[in-house]
This record gives C-alpha cells, sequence and structure tokens, in this order.
C-alpha cells in the first residue's frame, strides 16, 4: 500500500490542494479517472459559454438592423459540427496540459482511475489500465463532483435523450428540441439552441424559470426566453414515448391541482436539465463514519471539514454553492486548514454567480424572497438598463438593476438581469467583500459615463438619498 501525506480524489479544483501540498514538500497523490479539470472544463462552463458566446454573435447580428445596420445570419449554413469539433479539441486540449502540469509536478502523483474509500483513511483505486492499487494518508480531500440528474419520469428507460453533458458536442443541430428543466442549465441550453435555430420547447415546474433567482429577476428571463421558446412554466414531464425518430412529451401542471390540462410536445430530442447529483455514490462511504445529509452531499462543518478528522470535502459534493469559483475558492479553505491549520471558515455571504442566457443574470447575497422569509427588514430599490444613458443607447428593453439593503445601510445583495451582468456585479462582490458593505461604497464610487455601470450606481444612490440620508436612525423607521 502507498502512502501519501495528502491524498485528493477528484481531478477539478481539488488539483489546488495537491499541488499545494507538493510545493511544501509533502507527498500528494490525486486521483482522476479523467479527463481533469473537473466538469467545468470538458463537461460544463467552458464549453457552454463557448457555444453560448455563438448565439449572442448571432443574436447581435440579427438585430443589427434595428440600429440601421443591415445585416442578416444565415443559419442554415451555420457548420454546427465543425465549431463543436473546435469546442471540443479546445477542452480537452485544456485537461491534457493540466494532466501534464500535474505529472511533471515534483511530489506529486497521479492516478488514472476511480476510487473508493475501504476505511477512513485507505483507498483503493481502479485504474483505468485495469490495475488497482491501494493508497493511505493522514489527510485526504473528497472533490468528486456531480453529474446529471435523470428524473423519474414514466418511459424515460425505453427513451433515447440527452444530458447536459451530451448536449455541449452535437455534430448537428436538432431542428426541435423539448428542454426539461427550468433551471440554470435548462435556461442556458434553451436559449443556445433557440438562438441558433432550434425550434425549441421547454418545461419547468415552477411558475417562472430560474426559480431561485430573486422574482422580478426570474420574470425577466421567462419572458426573454419565451420570445426564443415555446415556454411551459409550472408544468412537470410527466411521461415521454418515442415517436418516429423523435418524443413526445406529456406533461402535466406541477401543482398538482389540475387546473390547466396536460400538454403534449413532440420534438426531434429530449434534454434533460433538471440539476445534477453528487457523485457520492462512487465512494463506497459504508466503510467510513462520512456522513451525508438528504440529498447525498457531504456533511462538511464551517471549514469543510468533514464528520471523520482529517477528511476533507470540497465543490458539489458539498453542494453549498455548486459553481467552479466557489470550488475554487473552498479549495484555498482547505489549503489553508490542511497545510496551516487556519481553522479559516467558508463565508458564502458575497458568492456571486451568473446566468449566461438572454440577457445574462449576476446575484450575489439574499433575494427579497429571502428576506421577507427571514423576516428581516430591507430597503430596495429596482432600477431598469434604459433608465441609464448606454442602456437606452443600446435599447435595452427588458433588464434591471435591483439593490437590497438593510436598515443600517448594510448590502443584503445585488441582483441584475442586463447586458454583461457577469461583470457589473463584480463591484458590489467586491463592496461586500472586501469593503465595509455598505450602499454607500458603491453609491459613493465614481462611475463613468456613459457605462452600463450606471444602472448599478443609480440602484445604489437611490438607496442611499432615499433612504439612508432621509431617515439616518433606520431603527425608527418603519419599512
Amino acid at each position: 500500500m502507498d502512502e501519501y501525506d495528502v491524498i485528493v480524489i477528484g481531478g477539478g479544483s481539488g488539483n489546488q490542494v495537491a499541488t499545494a501540498a507538493a510545493e511544501r514538500g509533502l507527498e500528494a497523490a490525486v486521483i482522476e479517472r479523467g479527463p481533469l479539470g473537473g466538469a467545468c472544463i470538458t463537461r460544463g462552463c467552458i464549453p457552454s459559454k463557448a457555444l453560448i458566446h455563438r448565439a449572442d454573435l448571432a443574436e447581435e447580428v440579427r438585430r443589427a438592423g434595428e440600429f440601421g445596420i443591415p445585416a442578416t445570419v444565415d443559419l442554415e449554413a451555420v457548420d454546427y459540427g465543425e465549431f463543436t469539433d473546435a469546442i471540443r479539441e479546445a477542452v480537452y486540449e485544456k485537461a491534457e496540459r493540466q494532466a501534464e502540469s500535474l505529472e511533471e509536478t515534483e511530489h506529486l502523483t497521479l492516478y488514472d482511475g476511480e476510487g473508493r474509500f475501504v476505511d477512513d483513511r485507505a483507498l483503493e483505486v481502479d485504474l483505468n489500465d485495469g490495475d488497482t492499487v491501494e493508497l493511505r494518508a493522514e489527510t485526504i480531500v473528497v472533490a468528486v463532483g456531480s453529474r446529471p440528474m435523470v428524473p423519474p419520469i414514466d418511459g424515460l428507460d425505453t427513451t433515447d435523450f440527452l444530458t447536459s453533458d451530451d448536449a455541449l458536442y452535437l455534430d448537428e443541430r436538432p431542428d426541435s428540441l423539448v428542454v426539461v428543466g427550468g433551471g440554470y442549465i435548462g435556461a442556458e441550453l434553451g436559449y443556445f439552441f433557440a438562438a441558433l435555430g432550434t425550434e425549441v420547447s421547454m418545461i419547468g415546474r415552477s411558475e417562472q424559470l430560474v426559480p431561485r433567482e430573486d422574482d422580478e429577476i426570474s420574470e425577466v428571463i421567462t419572458r426573454s426566453l419565451e420570445r426564443y421558446a415555446d415556454v411551459h412554466a409550472g408544468y412537470e414531464a410527466a411521461s415521454v414515448v418515442e415517436a418516429g425518430a423523435g418524443v413526445v412529451v406529456t406533461a402535466e401542471p406541477s401543482d398538482g391541482e389540475g387546473g390547466d390540462d396536460p400538454v403534449e410536445i413532440e420534438a426531434d430530442d429530449l434534454l434533460l436539465a433538471t440539476g445534477r447529483r453528487p457523485n457520492t455514490d462512487t465512494l463506497n462511504l459504508d466503510e467510513t463514519g462520512i456522513e451525508t445529509d438528504d440529498e447525498d452531499h457531504l456533511v462538511v462543518d464551517e471549514t469543510l471539514e468533514t464528520t471523520v478528522d482529517g477528511v476533507w470535502a470540497l465543490g458539489d459534493i458539498v453542494g453549498r454553492e455548486p459553481y467552479k469559483h466557489a470550488a475554487d475558492y473552498e479549495a484555498e479553505i482547505v489549503s489553508a486548514n490542511v497545510l496551516e491549520d487556519a481553522n479559516r471558515e467558508a463565508d458564502y455571504a458575497a458568492m456571486p454567480h451568473a446566468i449566461f442566457t438572454e440577457p445574462q443574470v449576476a446575484s450575489v447575497g439574499r433575494t427579497e424572497a429571502e428576506l421577507e422569509e427571514n423576516g428581516l427588514e430591507y430597503e430596495s430599490a429596482t432600477i431598469p438598463f434604459d433608465t441609464a444613458p448606454l442602456g437606452m443607447i443600446m435599447d435595452v428593453d427588458d433588464g434591471l438593476v435591483k439593490a437590497l439593503a438593510a436598515p443600517d445601510g448594510e448590502i443584503l445583495g445585488c441582483h441584475i438581469a442586463g447586458p454583461q451582468a457577469s461583470t457589473l456585479i463584480q463591484e458590489v462582490v467586491v463592496a461586500m467583500d472586501r469593503a465595509d458593505g455598505r450602499v454607500e461604497d458603491v453609491a459613493e464610487s465614481v462611475h463613468v459615463h456613459p457605462a452600463l455601470s450606471e444602472a448599478v450606481y443609480t440602484a445604489f444612490s437611490e438607496l442611499s438619498s432615499s433612504a439612508f440620508s432621509t431617515a439616518p436612525d433606520w431603527s425608527e423607521t418603519s419599512l
């Protein structure tokens, strides 16, 4: 049995912990069946955003005529397979370069295979070449990620379907597609395919798409996607059957009250975008004291240590914030705690995320519904994008910035739907995470004119001037 100081199971963000350990002269190992880089590089963020960039380009050309620039886009002339091949080649080359980098790192060993626990400190690894090895370490980091969830829909076991993994590298664009799932994965892929000319139908259980966003943001995205696709919000896929070369999906009202009739949707292909499940079932946790929650995520404390001393976890297997940048942040926490005994706690209060639809969405902090649910006092300001000069010039007809703050001026959240939202959110993140986290940190900073950031500035200025300056004693103010 080979002994190491640190073993990382999973070749995504967990690599950072192994590399940091090796740089300190500790013997480290990474177990990954491949490709390296985690879901983000080859099955998630990078290839999906490469696809969406092409959809955005098509949309920009399509809208050029609104600004007096005659232009057309012939989607039938697009060589779909050529650009999906190019994306596949680029991301897998990146994964190969990462593998080469790890293999060249002193004090670090890469095992190409799948690992599972045989006790709290030992792992058995089924290598890709057919051999099996056993490894042991006093410190183990679990970072095995997640995979697409397949819901229990009647008839699915005898019907061909796509998951988000499959949909990224199709050789041909489907003529028609039904997307089951109204969260951010379904919204992004639904937008992409529709913008490239596929006839898309979407089924989402909630009354609005992307229901975890602030309600006003969900409304904007639902309206936007209704311009691209046939949206059935408030419905749940009940059954699927093959029909010729395609599929028929029957969807029923998700409230169970039967107020609306079921709908039948026929399409060439079916895409399941109903979320992701953690890869906990691959780890043989019954041989350990590692506990899981009701959704099979690993139970960790605030320092990201599991219920077994010396075993840590990060990324989708934890499930607190299912984003690559969150996993990278968690890798920093685990590295500090494992290598420096820092006892550092993870803090997600200023953890942002984005959805790459049209318009983009970006969010940080709490939504208005969450504040109300927790009985917290707050003030809000919502600014349409077209009230900012550049937003008006760009003819942004359906976008907004929503700022939320506590009575003492603490920023509680910010939610954006509009162009470049994923970039615009960052000044609010910095204010919350690195400054005092107050409305004035944004409202009293000079903003470029004309720029889209003026919409963010205006929202926070409205809170600062209308609320905090005129009523500085918030303890005596009824909101």
